[in-house]
């Protein structure tokens, strides 16, 4: 679109926002649309090909929150399977669990690891500007905890995870928030699930300059002082719950260096936990999602694996 006939221009922001030179921002899809790619919302119930099931179910009433459950193959009655939490990547602004891109790499990860996935549909900005993302986020995950005793109310949860095994994951945004979840809960000494592990997969953090797109979601941040941004000025960033982190990078990855600098702030923290790192050739930012023919998925996806079921 030709920006001297319209007053617009393009910043870092996505398709569906204009721009205007004077710094005005309009949505012009709905949130809804948005978080669901419209007519790609994906249908819950049994996948035929994998075995697992999902359903979706309500976090909060209050605030609409809700999430989407995977659970894999069930060979027995007593059956207990490790917890994945996952937020969803998207620029704070877009995405959802309900939408095929991410449902489908779900039912893989819950296929694939033999683990309980539960993905967080955190309400998205700017009409609910940040920190809410995070803010839901981290009230998702106390939630979730709520059921570690077997006495929630989302019977999967209490009967098919195991909460002495739970990982965090996410990606690009939703990395952004899970390295939050997982910084609160240490901080907090959430009680109920023992977090093992963190998967931060071609995270988003703040860079050297101003990001325009996160000035709009974010009004109020704190900029370079920022812990939600920036970690490496978090004062309780050593507290971070966990034992290990998997990071993973894409090489022609734009914010590759946000994942690379990430894993060196985590090693000069005094975070006593170990740092994994991947990194897949070829490929850019959420490829495993918008091309998951790539041959790179299964490696990427045997690398979480692994983390998962390691000892």
């Amino acid at each position: 679109m030709d920006s001297s006939t319209n007053n617009e221009t393009t910043h870092e922001f996505p398709p569906f926002f204009k721009v205007y030179k004077d710094g005005h921002v309009e949505r012009y899809m709905t949130p809804e649309r948005a978080a669901t790619g419209g007519h790609l919302r994906a249908p819950t119930g049994l996948d035929s090909e994998t075995g697992v099931q999902s359903k979706d179910v309500v976090v909060s009433p209050d605030s609409g929150v809700s999430a989407r459950l995977f659970i894999p193959k069930i060979n027995g009655p007593d059956q207990k399977f490790p917890l994945v939490v996952h937020y969803h990547g998207g620029g704070f602004c877009l995405g959802s669990p309900f939408m095929k891109t991410f449902h489908n790499f779900l039912v893989s990860l819950a296929s694939e690891a033999n683990v309980v996935v539960i993905s967080v549909d955190y309400r998205l900005a700017p009409e609910h500007a940040l920190p809410i993302a995070h803010e839901d986020s981290w009230a998702a995950m106390q939630w979730i905890s709520a059921h570690s005793n077997g006495q929630g109310p989302e019977p999967w949860l209490n009967q098919y995870a195991d909460f002495g095994r739970v990982f965090v994951a996410g990606e690009s945004a939703g990395a952004n928030i899970v390295h939050y979840v997982a910084v609160q809960a240490g901080a907090t000494g959430l009680a109920g699930p023992n977090i093992i592990g963190t998967i931060i997969l071609h995270p988003y953090f703040g860079g050297k300059e101003n990001d325009k797109m996160i000035g709009y979601m974010y009004p109020t941040s704190a900029g370079f002082k920022d812990p939600i941004l920036y970690p490496e000025v978090d004062p309780n960033l050593s507290k971070m719950a966990g034992k290990k982190v998997l990071v993973c990078v894409a090489e022609k990855d734009g914010l590759k260096d946000r994942g690379t600098g990430y894993c060196e702030t985590l090693k000069k923290s005094g975070w006593n936990g170990s740092v994994g790192f991947f990194e897949s050739e070829e490929e850019g930012h959420g490829f495993f999602l918008l091309n998951p023919s790539s041959d790179k998925v299964g490696p990427l996806l045997k690398v979480m694996v692994d983390f998962i079921n390691q000892n």
